[in-house]
């Protein structure tokens, strides 16, 4: 599937702290007046600022999407096929994605993608690439951000007396960083669940960078924008969407299609994609740019509405592990 882009979503957001956070550079500077840990810096076209690695936002985005799935599906590969799981990435040897007969043989390339977890599907593992791609998050406004240096020491667990310390470290307590999350080939159920990963981050299930357990990390999530394009598709008597190259029935102008409605069922079946993944929508579809491709978008205030509608796609992946 990464040979082909049947539809994608780039969904537009800012993280605010709600208090401190810190994501470290992985090591210290030459400046001494610099504190011990120092924030990532970068220049960008705005200038040399601290910033939020998309690499640091998406481990934590798949570390509380794989917590999500085990609570409500499994943590080991079941028996039964199409029953919904997740993996330890770090501690799986993926024999599973060998020929049974050859174990030095891979499986095809839609094999491998049927029988990965649901995370790695989104996320890729050693054989996969990852349809989800977070780029790093800048600030909105420099003038606005606002640094701070606080002191900690490190407490030896056995003696309860100091370790390491003390040591000081800088925080950011203020300001804004957009960034963008891009979703190519995807099901619904796999965009619905990155909704809630977005949802818990706002609510301050999880948090992002260093001490987490201490009360930092915690940001607020503002949705800008998210659209959704389908790039061989064109706009058909203005109310139907067709996808070219195919004698597929066109769908309504308002459908939210998963990758699996762009695909031969047979196909699709190969990859394990689910069928009739799709979602009526109140939004109407419009051409992209140059009058090749057609694009559904989610302004500032309705994003919530594009989730809402995956999460039901979400919901019947849920049904079958029932």
């Amino acid at each position: 599937m990464h040979k082909r882009l049947v539809n994608h979503c780039t969904i537009e957001l800012t993280l605010s702290p709600r208090g401190p956070i810190l994501i470290k550079s992985g090591k210290e500077g030459a400046d001494p007046t610099k504190p011990d840990m120092e924030f990532v810096e970068t220049y960008h076209a705005e200038g040399r600022s601290v910033y939020l690695p998309g690499s640091s936002l998406k481990g934590a985005i798949r570390a509380h999407a794989e917590r999500i799935v085990r609570t409500v599906g499994r943590d080991s590969k079941p028996n039964q096929p199409g029953l919904l799981w997740a993996n330890d990435p770090l501690n799986d040897n993926y024999d599973y994605l060998k020929d049974p007969k050859d174990k030095k043989k891979k499986l095809s390339a839609p094999a491998i993608y049927k029988e990965s977890s649901f995370t790695d599907q989104l996320f890729g593992n050693v054989e996969i690439a990852s349809r989800l791609r977070i780029e790093d998050a800048y600030p909105v406004d420099r003038s606005q951000l606002k640094l701070e240096e606080r002191n900690g020491v490190a407490i030896d667990r056995v003696f309860g007396s100091v370790a390491v310390g003390p040591f000081n470290y800088e925080v950011c307590t203020a300001g804004a960083f957009k960034t963008k999350i891009h979703l190519k080939n995807f099901s619904l159920a796999q965009l619905g669940l990155i909704g809630l990963v977005l949802r818990d981050l706002n609510d301050g299930w999880f948090g992002i960078g260093f001490a987490k357990s201490r009360g930092m990390g915690q940001v607020e999530v503002a949705l800008k924008q998210a659209i959704v394009q389908y790039p061989g598709c064109v706009l058909e008597d203005s109310s139907k969407i067709q996808l070219l190259g195919s004698n597929q029935p066109p769908w309504d102008d308002t459908m939210l299609l998963g990758a699996g409605e762009f695909l031969a069922k047979a196909e699709a079946n190969k990859y394990g994609f689910p069928d009739n993944d799709k979602q009526a929508t109140p939004v109407r579809a419009e051409a992209m740019e140059l009058g090749f491709g057609v694009q559904l978008t989610w302004a500032e205030g309705t994003v919530p509405d594009l989730f809402e509608r995956a999460v039901q796609a979400w919901r019947k992946v849920l049904e079958v592990v029932a």
